[in-house]
């Protein structure tokens, strides 16, 4: 689906929702309230100028109040890769959107995720990540590092890493993994009008993240729930 089909399924009475430099922005009447809506478009990269721009838009709508939901739509690039943008600290732009909705999901403004595009590495972890829910639709393709990249970090042999891929999902990118991972909560069906989809969503979300419980269900990261446990664990025992 496009951006504009997706909004059009959400929105049938129409919005204020706009798309300015791969950067979306606004909000719609849902289910008695209102739902804010921000994002990325169009595989843009997204650097340290949109980071604090989707940023504020978050802060202005926990400013608000009055709990309006927020959905994070992902169609993007990976961050910005420019020199100029990782001298200006990109990573701490990133780390303060993600920050930022945090903030909002923990003082009562829901927060779900919805990839329909690519998305990748810090963008990825950003955006969509940083909900307490994702959600994605058919054609997506997520990963938080394509195999050549991860190939040239572990220095492993490529065609090793694809064949290790087949087997372990944290290898691999790709909607069908993340969501075997626990990464991608749930699937939509873009056959049917999204705005109820998204509202069971909303008015599903745990009180905590689960993804690690997902993970192990899923039998895409069969181990993690048990060492974050033992972690914890280890940490109140001092």
């Amino acid at each position: 689906m496009t951006l504009a089909e997706i909004l059009a399924s959400l929105f049938p009475e129409g919005h204020d929702v706009a798309v300015t430099d791969g950067l979306v922005a606004g909000d719609g009447p849902f289910w008695g309230g209102r739902l804010a809506v921000i994002g990325v478009d169009g595989n843009t990269a997204l650097g340290v100028e949109g980071a604090c721009r989707l940023a504020g838009c978050v802060l202005d709508v926990v400013r608000r109040g009055g709990g309006t939901p927020i959905l994070v739509v992902v169609d993007s690039d990976s961050q910005r890769m420019s020199r100029r943008d990782e001298l200006l600290g990109l990573n701490e732009y990133l780390a303060h959107l993600a920050k930022c909705l945090l903030l909002a999901d923990r003082g009562g403004h829901p927060t779900v995720g919805l990839v329909y595009g690519h998305t990748a590495a810090g963008a990825f972890i950003a955006t969509a990540l940083a909900t307490r829910a994702l959600a994605g639709l058919p054609g997506a393709n997520p990963s938080v590092m394509d195999l050549p990249s991860v190939a040239r970090v572990t220095k492993l042999p490529l065609d090793r890493l694809e064949a290790m891929a087949k087997d372990t999902p944290v290898f691999a990118p790709g909607l069908d993994n993340m969501v075997r991972t626990g990464a991608v909560h749930a699937v939509l069906d873009p056959a049917q009008p999204l705005g109820p989809q998204v509202a069971a969503l909303i008015d599903g979300l745990p009180a905590a993240d689960t993804r690690d419980a997902l993970g192990a269900e899923r039998g895409g990261r069969p181990v993690a729930q048990a060492i974050a446990a033992e972690v914890a664990r280890g940490a109140r025992l001092g």
